[in-house]
């Protein structure tokens, strides 16, 4: 029988738990509702969670990352990551390869390359001007590193996808994940995402970068 002391006791556990979860909500709401950087919406990106990026792109840091790829004609990732991690390349390839496999790091490379030669296609046919100059320097590293982190900050922590869509504009950032569905199919895409978010938050931590 459901007795005035059980009562009581589910009383009293309600009126303890009542205000913590008025503080998961209010949590919550604020991680859903505000603090967003400017251009930067609560929508769902395609792999990587919450945040769109709406503004404009930031070509000079594109452009920098390019140039530290080798340049539009002979962009490389692996030389671009050589850049990035400077002697502690082989150090982060072998700890990525660890983490997803070879077969995935491989596919990572392969359609981190497919991604800047069909956005650099896309942009041309799309007539969008590219900086004559570069900012940061593309030689170094840290520096482009943390300009590539800053592009993907959110306001609520570091999203892969508002890199991307800072890099070259949201619009153009969607065909091109179309783009890399078509030819490699989504599980690559999904795991091109996954592994460059890893990489990006390992360069953060070697280059103590900020949220």
């Amino acid at each position: 029988m459901f007795s005035i002391r059980k009562f009581a006791a589910i009383a009293v556990l309600a009126a303890l738990c009542a205000p913590m979860t008025a503080m998961a909500a209010a949590k919550n709401s604020m991680m859903m509702s505000g603090k967003m950087m400017p251009d930067v919406t609560n929508q769902p990106s395609r792999f990587s969670g919450p945040g769109v990026y709406t503004g404009k792109p930031a070509l000079q840091v594109t452009l920098s990352m390019i140039v530290a790829g080798g340049g539009p004609s002979n962009f490389s990732t692996v030389t671009l990551l050589k850049g990035l991690t400077g002697d502690k390349f082989n150090a982060e390839v072998g700890k990525l390869t660890k983490q997803y496999g070879k077969a995935k790091v491989d596919n990572f490379i392969k359609v981190f390359d497919f991604v800047v030669s069909d956005s650099l296609r896309i942009v041309k046919e799309k007539k969008v001007a590219l900086p004559s100059t570069p900012q940061p320097d593309p030689h170094n590293g840290p520096a482009l590193a943390g300009a590539l982190w800053s592009a993907g900050q959110t306001g609520n922590g570091f999203n892969v996808e508002v890199m991307l869509d800072r890099a070259v504009s949201h619009p153009i950032h969607v065909q091109v994940m179309d783009d890399i569905d078509k030819k490699y199919g989504i599980a690559p895409d999904a795991d091109y995402h996954a592994i460059l978010t890893t990489a990006m938050k390992d360069l953060a931590s070697v280059y103590n970068l900020k949220s």
